[in-house]
């Protein structure tokens, strides 16, 4: 009894950091994806923590769409969809075989590479649903030889649900013959299963660059991730007005735990790299690379700092493990106030794709390093 009251009275805890997923913003993307491929169904890929967005929210913002079955990387993910997704799980990563056995087989579908995980799923019979992955060119992983793989595991392959044949594209966000290569090969894999006598029903070979650009009608559902969560996958020069629809749904925010006055010619941060070109003041967020904050932009970034006015402030010195300095200047700035580190903008300096720039990498990484940690919450349900 003592303990369940301390339990009622115990205060609760949130983090100065947040982010904030706009649900709205994610169902108008999925339903949007959707129309550009009417004939297929949309497979949202929730893998990395929903690429930084919370799998959690985003199973239970997508439970709002006509998703049938959302993809996640390994079976901790499917744990958390269980627990907040309707529908049915497609788990894309390979797994400890006794790993298989933990799943929940009337809800999950499993994508394969080889002959070990199809024997071992072999002893669940019909109940265990398999897509077979195909090496079409990537060579990164995946069946290379579907015709002998076939005769060499046949007494398998009829003991399981063959639900799905798939495979994924080396560039689909560029121009390359390697691409029709690809779709080619994946095509006639098709064909070589069904001489065979299996009849897959989720054909499956695109991600979301597919989705924008795929003429192919046998294609049955498409795998898109980041184009879900409002973000083209191809480059500026490659950007249509189609891809200019699409509308980030994430933004980051943290609070001002620190002001410090600086003289001029003073340093702040580690390593020297930042010296005050007079006299000045830092104020200092609870925000590093711990939870997500690239190093890389260290003396670059700039994010928007909201008190009695708002302006866009730059970093000072390095990024540190769980804090990151900020130029304010002579702004009206005191502690408490907020910080917007990511914006939904894609003009603005602070939007993912603007961040990415300074990183010299792609959106992809920039998001999925956002600590799972972070307090979430989502807005326009």
């Amino acid at each position: 009894m003592i303990n369940f009251i301390r339990q009622l009275i115990k205060p609760k805890y949130e983090t100065l950091n947040r982010i904030e997923i706009d649900a709205k913003n994610i169902i108008d993307n999925f339903n949007y994806l959707r129309s550009l491929q009417p004939e297929a169904e949309i497979f949202p890929v929730l893998k990395a923590n929903a690429y930084g967005h919370g799998l959690k929210e985003v199973c239970l913002i997508l439970n709002n769409t006509q998703t049938k079955m959302i993809a996640v990387d390994s079976y901790p993910e499917a744990q958390i969809a269980y627990r907040y997704f309707k529908g049915k799980i497609l788990i894309l990563g390979e797994m400890p075989l006794k790993v298989y056995g933990y799943a929940k087989l009337s809800r999950t579908e499993f994508v394969i590479y080889n002959e070990t995980t199809l024997k071992y799923l072999s002893r669940y019979g019909k109940r265990a649903h398999v897509h077979l992955f195909v090496n079409s060119g990537m060579n990164r992983e995946g069946i290379k030889n579907v015709k002998t793989f076939i005769i060499n595991n046949k007494k398998y392959l009829d003991r399981v649900e063959i639900s799905g044949l798939c495979s994924h594209l080396a560039s689909a966000d560029s121009l390359s013959v390697m691409n029709d290569a690809q779709e080619n090969d994946f095509m006639e894999t098709l064909d070589t299963l069904k001489a065979a006598g299996y009849f897959p029903r989720w054909i499956h070979l695109g991600n979301s660059a597919s989705v924008f650009k795929s003429e192919n009608k046998f294609l049955t559902a498409f795998r898109p991730g980041l184009a879900l969560y409002g973000y083209s996958p191809f480059s500026h020069e490659e950007n249509t007005d189609a891809t200019l629809q699409l509308k980030p749904a994430l933004e980051i925010f943290s609070r001002i735990v620190s002001i410090q006055e600086l003289k001029a010619n003073e340093s702040v941060s580690y390593n020297e790299t930042y010296r005050s070109p007079t006299d000045n003041r830092i104020a200092v967020i609870p925000f590093g690379y711990f939870e997500g904050l690239d190093r890389r932009l260290s003396n670059k970034a700039q994010f928007l700092v909201s008190g009695n006015e708002k302006f866009f402030a730059h970093i000072a010195g390095r990024v540190c493990m769980n804090l990151t300095c900020l130029e304010i200047g002579n702004h009206d700035i005191k502690v408490g106030d907020e910080v917007k580190l990511v914006s939904k903008q894609l003009d603005d300096p602070n939007s993912v794709v603007s961040l990415a720039e300074l990183m010299d990498t792609i959106s992809y990484e920039v998001l999925v390093k956002f600590q799972q940690s972070i307090r979430k919450s989502i807005i326009n349900i």
